[in-house]
């Protein structure tokens, strides 16, 4: 039997945990109850990313890890995904290693249709500690010759989940110019769901899969398509200038990086099909 730790078992870890073999012994690790996985069959380790000395048990009671946690808030180093790391090295160490990063590393692209291949820019601090969670357990997978890979996603959505177009068009929230408009990726939190999955018994080790659906939309056409779908207004269209006055410098960034990602590796090694290769299939 294989004992799986799931670090970080939020929407998309939960998604997981219905979608494992019976042979699969999961522990979650959390620092507070979970009642919500109350069902599920799986067992709580109690810790905290944010305090290294509750992860001692960590060490060498592992044959694989699911790392799904955010990093800090703050800050160009994920001090969380490196205090994992320090409690794993204590032991002998997992065998496989799955980590759910974002495509945010690849920073602004210009539009470019870029695949796994692409240099790692990041522009925002946020994506600098992604960047960093990367590096630290690449390098300790090549020492340890732990099967890591490192799946790149973007928006997550689903009907359930913040994050749906739904919530940005009630609010009437602005968008850039058609002029102005940048290229946005997706993956439906299902889709990336079963991404883990595949690559935690599937993935050759030190490998990087960008998980994105087929779609090659700007925002722009993305929200007016989801609008007209769900019968809501569309949202209105600003110049980028006038943009930075009614969002945040996080709302903002979102629209200061344009990419086309490809998906053919994910599709190709881990046999991945998606079941919602379009956003409006699961709106």
């Amino acid at each position: 039997m294989t004992r799986l730790l799931v670090v970080g078992c939020g929407d998309v870890g939960r998604r997981v945990l219905t979608r494992l073999p019976a042979a699969v012994e999961v522990w979650v690790l959390s620092r507070r109850e979970r009642p919500d996985l109350d069902g599920l069959g799986v067992r709580l380790l109690r810790g905290d990313l944010d305090a290294p000395a509750s992860l001692r048990r960590l060490a060498g009671a592992f044959d694989a890890v699911l790392h799904l946690a955010p990093p800090q808030a703050e800050g160009r180093q994920d001090r969380r995904t490196r205090a994992l790391r320090a409690a794993l090295g204590r032991g002998p160490a997992p065998r496989r290693f799955v980590y759910v990063s974002t495509t945010g590393v690849y920073g602004d692209c210009g539009g470019r249709r870029i695949d796994e291949t692409a240099p790692v820019r990041p522009l925002t601090a946020r994506a600098q500690r992604r960047v960093d969670a990367e590096g630290v357990l690449s390098s300790w997978a090549r020492r340890q010759r732990v099967r890591l890979a490192i799946l790149r996603a973007p928006g997550i959505y689903a009907a359930d989940r913040e994050g749906h177009p739904r919530e940005r068009l009630l609010a009437g929230r602005p968008l850039l110019r058609a002029e102005d408009d940048v290229f946005t990726n997706h993956i439906h939190a299902d889709d990336l769901a079963q991404a883990c999955v595949r690559a935690l018994w599937h993935a050759a080790p030190l490998r990087v899969f960008n998980v994105v659906d087929d779609s090659d939309r700007r925002m722009g056409e993305h929200f007016d398509l989801a609008a007209d779908r769900l019968g809501l207004p569309r949202a209105p269209r600003l110049a980028r200038a006038e943009l930075a006055a009614q969002l945040s410098p996080m709302q903002l960034s979102f629209m200061g990086e344009s990419r086309r990602i490809g998906n053919t590796r994910v599709k190709r090694e881990l046999s991945l099909r998606l079941r919602y290769p379009m956003p409006e299939m699961g709106w």
